[in-house]
């Protein structure tokens, strides 16, 4: 289940898609239009900046703008930075892999059915962007 974080998160980005401006978008803009509390807001922002996906400009005129272009932003990287893993297991991640603590086995039945599933799962969310979330709206 997608947390509320992550959520607000793809909220946020779609709407800056839908504006399709290179103008700076204010916190409080989104946040009024999207229904985000202003504090929860800045801190999902500034994970999205750190991760690459925006930047941000300081005062007057100021906000926020992509710092990658909207297609090129997949839903499988904003999990990843918001989120964390996308496989329901660590021994079934590409990205953050920890051997099972409880499991003595190197590979077992459930790492497989969960791999499977991991797969599954990034063959769209690998290839849905930003710009395709905002064209199916």
């Amino acid at each position: 289940m997608l947390s509320k974080k992550t959520q607000y998160a793809i909220k946020a980005l779609m709407y800056m898609a839908e504006k399709n401006t290179s103008d700076p978008i204010l916190i409080s803009e989104i946040s009024k239009k999207k229904k985000i509390s202003l504090k929860f807001l800045e801190n999902i922002l500034l994970t999205l900046r750190k991760a690459g996906f925006l930047n941000s400009k300081k005062g007057k005129g100021g906000g926020y703008t992509f710092n990658m272009k909207p297609e090129e932003i997949t839903i499988a990287m904003i999990l990843r930075v918001v989120e964390g893993p996308i496989a329901l297991l660590p021994c079934a991640s590409l990205h953050f892999y920890e051997k099972c603590k409880n499991c003595e086995e190197k590979l077992c039945g459930l790492n497989v059915v969960m791999c499977e599933v991991r797969d599954a799962s990034l063959s769209v969310l690998e290839h849905r962007t930003v710009r395709d979330l905002v064209t199916m709206s």
